[in-house]
């Protein structure tokens, strides 16, 4: 009889007092036993205290300074014993509480990955959509036209972290763009499709909250290509933050969830 593929979820965290249980609680409903680990940067805010209410169900626990999220990341990596990894930020939700057993099910196909697709939701109503982000079946060549997977539905096999590397620190926001580009592009891991959402991710990303940011981005973006040795198409990079504008149209036709 085969195994059950085991799962471990990581949640970066940094003074996220107001949204941090939210997240805690869409890991723990879920009907698919996970091993848990949270990686707190040293809040201040009162993020610890919540993260004390719930210290007897998780697996691991550290709290201590940080680089960035990434940095948080790495570290829960480092510690996480599953076969498959998952990265869920304080700010974020699973959609649903069959999340992890649908993506164990998609593992059951013997991929190296799998994703979903991925709501953007009001800060404080977590139902209204703003943004649809609409993954689609992959296809390698669809990275030259911009896309990635929405990065909190993307769960990977630990041992393509052990093989491959975990996330570059000297990537900013684009850190998990270039580990997708890393593994599915380079590597040519093998990824599976859940076509529904996910994940509920909280309006304010960095990357695209002024046009500064958004220069900033796509410089990291460019970098990521290059650091692999890989050459975009000169449209790629501009297709990219472009591809943004279906999420609203999508949003469109489902305003709540």
């Amino acid at each position: 009889m085969k195994k059950a593929t085991t799962i471990s979820i990581i949640t970066p965290v940094f003074n996220a007092k107001d949204t941090l249980r939210d997240c805690i609680e869409s890991v723990l409903s879920q009907d698919y036993s996970v091993e848990y680990i949270i990686v707190d940067g040293g809040s201040t805010d009162g993020t610890t205290d919540i993260i004390a209410e719930y210290a007897s169900r998780l697996a691991h626990l550290i709290s201590e300074p940080d680089r960035n999220s990434y940095d948080a990341a790495n570290k829960g990596i480092a510690l996480a014993t599953g076969d498959v990894i998952g990265i869920l930020a304080a700010d974020d939700i699973y959609a649903h509480g069959e999340v992890v057993s649908k993506v164990a099910a998609a593992f059951e196909l013997d991929v190296d990955a799998c994703y979903g697709d991925l709501v953007y939701v009001d800060r404080r109503n977590t139902t209204k959509v703003t943004r649809y982000w609409k993954a689609g079946a992959y296809e390698r060549k669809l990275f030259y036209n911009g896309w990635m997977p929405p990065h909190p539905t993307f769960f990977v096999r630990r041992s393509m972290y052990e093989k491959y590397g975990m996330f570059r620190l000297d990537q900013g926001t684009a850190a998990d763009y270039e580990l997708m580009l890393r593994f599915l592009f380079k590597a040519g891991i093998t990824a599976a499709y859940v076509p529904e959402v996910l994940v509920k991710m909280r309006a304010g990303g960095s990357s695209g909250m002024s046009l500064r940011n958004r220069i900033k981005a796509n410089r990291y973006d460019r970098r990521a290509w290059k650091l692999n040795g890989l050459r975009p198409k000169p449209w790629t990079l501009l297709l990219k933050p472009l591809s943004k504008l279906s999420q609203y149209y999508h949003a469109a036709k489902m305003r709540t969830l």
